[in-house]
């Protein structure tokens, strides 16, 4: 690919994404969401912080590990139930933090 092939990628790329996430506030009064998909919108943040932060919990030193040892998976588990039990996001982050930190320093 030329410099000039990438630059015209990244501009039109660019223009693509501004495009789509422009929509709807161009259109947001005439276009109305049914209110399933608006109920389902809200949910977007989590699902996509979710997909961000799980598959590297099934990672320990560079490989897949799906075991009890890995320190992650475990904080990440605790923290999952810690999340179901008290429903509070600073309980959960804490929880998480230490046990993972209590599991890395006994390893």
């Amino acid at each position: 690919m030329s410099a000039l092939e990438i630059w015209l990628l990244i501009i039109g790329l660019t223009l693509i994404t501004q495009l789509m996430r422009s929509t709807f506030l161009m259109f947001g009064d005439r276009f109305r969401l049914p209110e399933r998909v608006q109920h389902g919108l809200r949910y977007a943040p989590v699902c996509a912080l979710i997909a961000l932060i799980t598959p590297e919990l099934f990672v320990n030193q560079g490989a897949l590990d799906i075991s009890m040892s890995n320190p992650k998976l475990v904080a990440g588990i605790v923290a999952a139930l810690s999340t179901l039990v008290l429903r509070s996001m600073i309980a959960t982050i804490a929880i998480g933090m230490l046990v993972f930190a209590t599991l890395r320093m006994l390893a």
